[in-house]
């Protein structure tokens, strides 16, 4: 028999006697080692397999990819997990701490692992993701060998903003799992392509309270107009009340004018989560004669939720001053809050999608706080044109070491977004 021949023949044998701490101990070599311990994958025991991930993972750098592109095809749920979450980590440095790989505990042949709740991690949109790992992933969330892997997929597509995968993702939908459908959802609305939208409509009334309630997010974000008449339907006669929240919150989203109506009764409403969605709804139908019935409730307002959307939509129908009083400047000081900044960055993104707000904003970059500084930024790069540029090149190169960071972080985003 030819040497080669025979070589081929052998390994699957050499390669059931390896062990994890061979491959810890291969892997000391740094990055060169990565062949090496990319042949561990084709160990027969799942246990050295794992470690090859776990080390190809700590490697990182290219020539990782490719070795985890290949073990997101292995037929054990743990490897594929750890491939997944390998992956993320190359273009999310950290993430393979927090992913659902950190979680997991094996027992014999069974795996247990805890999907954390937190779900809002995604990459800078400058940043580009080889077309081979969205389509892997992809394969995995359609196909994985485990719900709990399929779902984990999802996720990673998601963060990745992976939006050829889009197919994928919605034949997710269509697993009977709940954590595959939550994440693909979750995963579809990160990526927010409206093309997507009527294919999620049919988890608007789901069991799930989950489900539902992301469905019903995912739809409004969106903007699936196709799916107000079962929104509109839920508000009337809900099953609890994070659908009727939900639901309302999603028609806030791409209001019609008969929506209007609706909303002026839930201004009234002793929610005030219904009160904050219809007062977002009023602000995007722009009608006028609805501003003293909003400046009233923005006078009386003592919850916070209700308060940022009123000010969100008086700054919408116009109101731009910027006195220590004003909705604008609320919004901006809001910025500096702990537990708010992400509710009024994103109305500002949306607000600063009017030249007007958008050149207000501008100056209120050089007197602002680190915080604030860092936020416009960001809102700028959402919201900004090619007249922004200066603006955040200028804010790259603050005084302070992380506005500055922001600050480049924020101009590579828009140069990205506008393709300069």
């Amino acid at each position: 028999m030819p040497r080669a021949a025979v070589f081929f023949f052998l390994l699957p044998l050499l390669s059931s006697a390896q062990t994890p701490r061979d491959v810890r101990l291969a892997a000391k070599d740094g990055q060169s080692a990565i062949p090496t311990v990319a042949g561990y994958l084709n160990s027969a025991a799942v246990d050295t397999r794992i470690e090859a991930v776990k080390q190809l993972t700590a490697l990182g750098g290219k020539d990782s990819i490719d070795p985890l592109i290949r073990a997101t095809h292995d037929a054990d749920p743990e490897v594929q997990i750890r491939a997944t979450d390998g992956l993320v980590n190359y273009y999310l440095p950290g993430y393979v701490k927090t992913g659902l790989g950190s979680s997991l505990v094996r027992a014999g042949a069974s795996i247990k692992d805890k999907f954390s709740d937190n779900n809002d991690q995604i990459i800078d949109p400058f940043i580009i993701v080889r077309p081979e790992v969205i389509s892997a992933l992809g394969q995995l969330a359609r196909g994985g060998s485990s719900f709990d892997s399929r779902a984990n997929a999802c996720r990673a597509l998601g963060i990745l903003r992976g939006r050829a995968a889009l197919p994928d993702l919605v034949e997710a939908l269509r697993s009977k799992d709940n954590n595959i459908m939550y994440e693909s959802l979750a995963a579809i609305e990160k990526i927010g392509d409206p093309s997507a939208g009527p294919k999620i409509i049919f988890l608007l009334r789901d069991l799930d309270d989950r489900v539902q309630s992301t469905a019903i997010e995912t739809a409004g974000t969106l903007r699936a107009t196709d799916a107000l008449p079962t929104l509109r339907s839920i508000v009337a006669s809900p099953r609890n009340s994070r659908a009727q929240r939900s639901a309302l919150m999603a028609i806030a989203m791409m209001p019609q004018p008969q929506d209007r109506d609706l909303f002026l009764r839930q201004l009234g409403s002793k929610d005030d989560k219904l009160r904050a969605a219809a007062a977002e709804g009023l602000g995007r139908i722009g009608d006028q004669t609805d501003v003293p019935a909003l400046e009233r409730i923005w006078g009386d307002e003592d919850r916070i939720s209700p308060r940022l959307a009123t000010a969100f939509a008086l700054v919408t129908d116009g109101n731009l001053k910027l006195t220590p009083d004003s909705p604008l400047r609320y919004l901006i000081n809001t910025l500096n809050s702990g537990g708010y900044h992400d509710v009024a960055y994103a109305y500002l993104v949306e607000a600063a999608r009017r030249q007007p707000v958008l050149h207000v904003l501008y100056t209120q970059l050089d007197p602002g706080t680190k915080e604030e500084k860092i936020y416009l930024g960001r809102v700028i790069a959402a919201s900004g044109d090619q007249g922004s540029v200066s603006f955040l090149d200028k804010l790259s190169r603050d005084n302070d070491q992380d506005v500055a960071r922001e600050g480049l972080r924020s101009l590579r985003s828009l140069r990205a977004r506008l393709g300069i």
